[in-house]
């Protein structure tokens, strides 16, 4: 057995069914479905943005990747007419694969399908949320999309879901064309969207995030810093290469837009756009909490905004021990 969702038309006064498929109308996921998700995701979920169709995974093409306000990361997968149970172990490949995933390469997706920045995608659709509390990709979803779906598929989900608290939903569609052409999509999920949304809410992963500067002495600042500076982590380079040295030279601060300029210039970034997304990694990184040894060395203001770090500088007294590490790093690499 399967769950469908049927559709009556009233015309002068009597029910007709309206027994249209995308099948018998000759309509695809790719070409169809997917573009019309695309268009508007919220028939699938609220608070939603795609920002990739047919991503390349280990497994295969995903149909549609999206990202909530969370910044948790959405497989969409669907299907054209009923979604059978392998459906499931599929989306759940995918998720599998895409949970190991970093920013670069999220981004990168998103850049590739929207041109323009993850950063850039989250601020158009969600102006108000605090893109330096969120930890993208720290929880991923699943929402599986058909036009009927078999009952043994239903009773997982719903077993996930309210056993083992799995983000996982399925979206049932019922595509309609009407006796004068129109074609129509209505839907009902399995696990109401208030349900869904407070399990999201619980298993939410805010960073503790700070402006309080560390106390470390000379000697464990270093330490902490040649640690941290010494890590493979995009970032953390990016603030070695970059913004410590451009804040030595501009003793009096430099801003968010100079420093923009200043990493295009440095062949660290493409565009200024693309450094306006490398600046917000840096700026978590900066106000992460357990980072306090690089609020030690590093001034910021909020002129702006409340989430936007601007007007970067070395503190007064920490010059020379950057530049220390800074020359010490340098003469290691040029050795090694």
């Amino acid at each position: 057995m399967t769950t469908k969702i049927r559709t009556w038309q009233i015309v002068n006064g009597k029910l007709e069914v309206v027994g249209s498929s995308l099948v018998e109308e000759g309509k695809t996921e790719v070409y169809d479905l997917e573009a019309w998700i695309a268009s508007n995701p919220s028939i699938v979920g609220p608070d939603l943005i795609i920002i990739g169709r047919q991503v390349p995974t280990m497994s295969g093409p995903l149909d549609l990747l999206a990202v909530d306000k969370d910044g948790n990361l959405i497989v969409i997968e669907l299907k054209r007419d009923t979604l059978p149970r392998e459906a499931l172990a599929q989306a759940i490949d995918y998720a599998s694969d895409i949970a190991d995933w970093n920013l670069e390469r999220i981004s990168g997706v998103c850049i590739k399908h929207t041109q323009k920045s993850l950063e850039d995608v989250l601020n158009a659709k969600f102006p108000d949320i605090n893109l330096e509390g969120i930890n993208v990709n720290e929880t991923q979803r699943i929402i599986l999309v058909g036009f009927s779906i078999e009952s043994s598929l239903e009773r997982m989900i719903e077993w996930l879901s309210n056993n083992y608290n799995v983000n996982i939903n399925a979206v049932v569609l019922n595509y309609v064309k009407t006796r004068s052409g129109e074609e129509l999509l209505t839907r009902t999920s399995i696990i109401s969207e208030e349900v869904e949304q407070e399990r999201i809410r619980k298993r939410k992963f805010q960073i503790p995030m700070s402006d309080e500067p560390g106390e470390y002495d000379d000697i464990q600042l270093k330490a902490q810093l040649r640690k941290y500076l010494s890590q493979d982590l995009y970032s953390a380079r990016r603030i070695r290469d970059v913004l410590l040295p451009v804040c030595l030279e501009q003793q009096s601060g430099v801003t968010r837009e100079e420093l923009k300029k200043e990493f295009v210039n440095r062949g660290e970034a493409e565009n200024v756009r693309r450094a306006g997304y490398f600046l917000s990694l840096i700026s978590q990184q900066v106000g992460m909490e357990k980072n306090d040894f690089l609020r030690q060395i590093i001034g910021y203001e909020y002129p702006n905004n409340p989430w936007e770090k601007d007007r970067y500088r070395i503190r007064d007294g920490y010059g020379e021990l950057v530049r220390e590490v800074l020359d010490e790093m340098e003469g290691e690499d040029e050795t090694s």
